[in-house]
């Protein structure tokens, strides 16, 4: 068997040497080296052996393959290295087209955004994605027995805290930065924060568990409810034209009194009525009021000398609606497809 194992190994090297182009090369690996060829024969072999002598022919064998194989990729190599070259390249040819990524649509959106509120003085904030119920909910003049937790039914952490409770989740609404920034900056204070929100929703064509938000929080002496019409008026007038217009219908929020929704004339119709407006010829967009004066005690600010305003954009609302975009779940599929649509 050795003996037969060195012939083959002197006759593999010997054809090599003749080998002049690829073809020939591919041909004398079938030859030896592939599962029918005669070095896979030798190997098969071997269990007719006995004991002692398979174990020796069987080492010899393996280093024979390893041996003509690093031959072989050497070998392949050289032809592969000598075929590059000899191809003619044509400078004046157009270069291969590079594929480019696409932003997301909710972050053009907030990318818009950004530019509108730096541009009025507003500093952008980020805020942890994993909150406290104290931040999230409390602080916010929401205390555990209030119903509006039932609306934002969220994700809480597997963690109980000293108390026995469990006190992280991840946050519903980006509106906990407004207790973070009073506490850090203290007041006069102007930011905006974008952000992305979770909630424990049963998700549809317009309900999704994780969503984008932007937050605004203007604090000041003498905010009032007059200062919070003119500024959602110039956002409205910034975003959708010189021409819209601002409607305001009472609604409540546990962390602004008085509250509102905020609607627009719609953008699509210009206030005439079509399917997206529900033929109302206004969009409602954000939600605002003036601060709580628990909140701004939360913040460590006294509501005897300070008031706000706060106000939120839903960053998926708007997208869809910019866009004409008729399923929320759209957003966090992946899809190439819709993603290189913008």
């Amino acid at each position: 068997m050795k003996n037969k194992l060195s012939q083959l190994r002197d006759e593999f090297l010997r054809q090599l040497t003749e080998v002049k182009d690829e073809i020939t090369l591919r041909e004398l690996e079938l030859k030896y080296l592939s599962r029918k060829g005669e070095l896979g024969v030798l190997l098969r072999s071997l269990k007719d052996l006995s004991v002692d002598s398979r174990q020796a022919a069987g080492t010899m064998a393996n280093e024979i393959k390893q041996e003509l194989q690093d031959k072989f990729q050497e070998a392949l190599k050289l032809f592969s290295a000598r075929q590059t070259k000899n191809i003619p390249i044509d400078v004046t040819l157009p270069g291969a087209k590079m594929a480019f990524g696409h932003l997301h649509p909710i972050t053009l959106i907030q990318n818009e955004l950004e530019d509108l509120f730096t541009s009025l003085g507003f500093m952008i904030l980020d805020g942890p994605e994993l909150e406290s119920d104290y931040y999230n909910f409390t602080a916010l003049n929401v205390p555990a027995s209030h119903p509006a937790r039932d609306m934002q039914d969220t994700f809480y952490i597997d963690k109980k805290n000293k108390d026995g409770e469990y006190d992280l989740l991840l946050r519903t609404q980006t509106s906990p930065m407004q207790i973070r920034a009073m506490q850090k900056y203290g007041a006069p204070l102007k930011l905006i924060v974008p952000g992305r929100c979770f909630r424990n929703e049963a998700t549809d064509a317009r309900h999704e568990h994780t969503f984008y938000q932007m937050e605004g929080l203007v604090v000041a002496k003498d905010i009032n409810f007059a200062n919070l019409k003119s500024f959602l008026e110039i956002v409205g007038q910034k975003l959708f034209g010189p021409a819209t217009k601002l409607r305001m219908r009472p609604k409540f929020f546990p962390f602004v009194e008085p509250g509102n929704n905020g609607e627009y004339t719609c953008f699509l119709c210009q206030g005439k009525g079509c399917r997206v407006c529900k033929n109302t010829g206004w969009l409602e967009i954000v939600g605002a009021g003036l601060v709580h004066p628990s909140v701004l005690e939360a913040g460590g600010l006294d509501p005897e000398v300070y008031s706000g305003l706060a106000f939120g954009f839903g960053l998926t609302r708007l997208a869809m609606l910019k866009y004409g975009i008729n399923d929320v779940r759209f957003f966090q599929s992946g899809d190439l497809k819709f993603l290189e649509q913008f």
